[in-house]
């Protein structure tokens, strides 16, 4: 069955630096775009960084554009986000999906895993 676990989460000041990692199995992960998502309580999940089959293309919202970048390992199945300059509005729970195409944000597989959970506090 598809699998994502997510690690790399943990607490950090204001400025700091996390590399989340998403580690996938139960699927073709070469054959598909892949995202990373957040989600606070009580909120909807929102998309903040996605990638092409082969990596060569990126995208994110504004509110992080600059700030994190999304990489992956098609050989090794996981997927990367390097966060860099962390604020307060960025601690929420992270998670990864697959996408049905590049530039949808719709998520393919309607399994998760159990996120990591990133705070940033002083």
């Amino acid at each position: 069955q598809v699998q994502f676990v997510e690690t790399g989460g943990g607490l950090v000041q204001p400025g700091g630096s996390l590399r989340l990692s998403c580690r996938c199995s139960g699927f073709i992960f070469a054959s598909f775009a892949m995202s990373w998502y957040r989600q606070l309580p009580g909120k909807e999940r929102e998309m903040v960084a996605q990638i092409s089959i082969g990596g060569t293309e990126t995208n994110y919202p504004d509110s992080v554009k600059g700030r994190f970048t999304i990489s992956r390992d098609n050989a090794e199945k996981t997927l990367y986000l390097q966060m860099n300059n962390l604020n307060a509005e960025d601690t929420a729970v992270y998670y990864c999906n697959a996408n049905p195409y590049y530039y949808v944000r719709s998520p393919r597989f309607g399994s998760w895993g159990q996120g990591t959970q990133v705070s940033v506090s002083s």
